[in-house]
């Protein structure tokens, strides 16, 4: 386990913000934050799995235009 170390907080705009060490470092690009207590816990994202994505689209409603199916061009071989 890696021991704690102190960070400074510092204003990024209207929010707090802290550098995390390299030894500390989240793989990935989300986090998940939560606060428990006094204790503000920074866990990596799980990955999105392509499936839970495409569960959250919402259905096409949109009318497509009708695809004339025709044969293939004849090709000599």
């Amino acid at each position: 386990m890696t021991p704690a170390r102190l960070v400074k907080d510092f204003k990024y705009g209207r929010n707090q913000a802290v550098c995390i060490p390299s030894e500390f470092r989240l793989r990935g690009g989300d986090a998940i934050m939560r606060k428990e207590g006094n204790s503000l816990i920074i866990e990596p994202a799980p990955p999105k799995l392509l499936l839970a994505v495409l569960a959250t689209l919402k259905p096409l409603t949109d009318d497509f235009p009708a695809i004339n199916d025709l044969p293939p061009d004849p090709v000599s071989l």
